[in-house]
């Protein structure tokens, strides 16, 4: 497995597309362990128009969202393609989300996630958001693989 993944390569483990797709890259990737995602957060973001036009800023919850991509792409790219296949990794809980900094555009934010744990198809990780090196926010969370309805 390569230790980065590249947008087109993100698309094929996830089933997200634009707008909605927050994250750019995934770098530094140790096999169903950690990595690092990157979201270029720009000035023409969807979200930027409505919150705050004056002084933009990325909502906390697409920080969450942005988190949860990342958590999925890792694990999709480490498993078996026939695992995750015709599959979905929903939320079940976001623990200590807690917002620091506002993430202002045009930056680059740095998701540092971790696999905590896994049991069946139940997965927990962590992970905190740094733009150059200052720490935005941070949170835990747990997600599930379900099948997708035909």
């Amino acid at each position: 497995m390569e230790d980065k993944l590249d947008k087109n390569q993100i698309k094929e483990l996830l089933p997200h597309r634009e707008p909605m797709l927050l994250i750019d890259e995934l770098i530094n990737i140790k096999k169903l362990k950690s990595a690092t995602a990157i979201v270029n957060v720009k000035k023409d973001s969807f979200f930027v128009q409505g919150h705050f036009p004056d002084e933009p800023v990325m909502p906390g919850v697409l920080i969450v969202e942005a988190f949860g991509q990342a958590a999925a792409a890792l694990t999709a790219a480490g498993i078996d393609k026939s695992t995750y296949e015709n599959k979905l990794v929903f939320l079940m809980t976001i623990d200590k989300a807690r917002f620091r900094n506002p993430v202002i555009p045009d930056c680059k934010l740095e998701l540092n996630i971790r696999a905590v744990r896994s049991h069946g198809r139940v997965w927990k990780y962590q992970g905190e958001a740094f733009v150059g090196g200052k720490k935005m926010a941070d949170a835990q969370w747990a997600a599930t693989i379900v099948d997708r309805k035909k």
